[in-house]
């Protein structure tokens, strides 16, 4: 029988540990956080710090970071996994991700033409991943 765990009220760290990575780019490292928004096979998630430890995979779709300043940051992620450790340190590996604000809106439009108009799992995916990024600009 496997033990449900949950997030220590004694939490090592103030505050929601940030580290969100794509294989090209670092958008956190070891950053203090208020709040992480994502789309998840699972539903969609909003996570603070002492959040319940969880593992799961991202859905293609926005992440939004809701910073200590403020501020918030959204990023468009194609797929990845989302750990949540019991000292509220919270892991994003991203396949890819890009800012919302970089997203080109006509290579995204041609690209999801271009996968409708085949019907091969891969293009399905693609068109999946592309409608996704147009949703998010919208």
């Amino acid at each position: 029988m496997v033990a449900r765990r949950y997030a220590s009220t004694e939490a090592k760290r103030e505050g929601l540990c940030l580290t969100f990575a794509s294989p090209s780019q670092s958008f956190y490292k070891d950053t203090i956080v208020k709040q992480v928004d994502l789309p998840s096979y699972s539903g969609n998630m909003g996570i603070q710090a002492k959040h319940v430890p969880i593992l799961a995979v991202i859905k293609p779709g926005v992440v939004t970071v809701f910073e200590e300043d403020g501020n918030s940051k959204k990023i468009f992620v194609s797929a990845g996994t989302v750990t949540m450790n019991e000292d509220s340190s919270l892991l994003i590996l991203a396949s890819e991700a890009v800012a919302v604000e970089d997203i080109d809106v006509n290579e995204a439009q041609k690209n999801l033409a271009a996968a409708n108009s085949q019907s091969t799992p891969e293009a399905k995916v693609q068109a999946e991943v592309n409608q996704a990024i147009l949703d998010a600009v919208r």
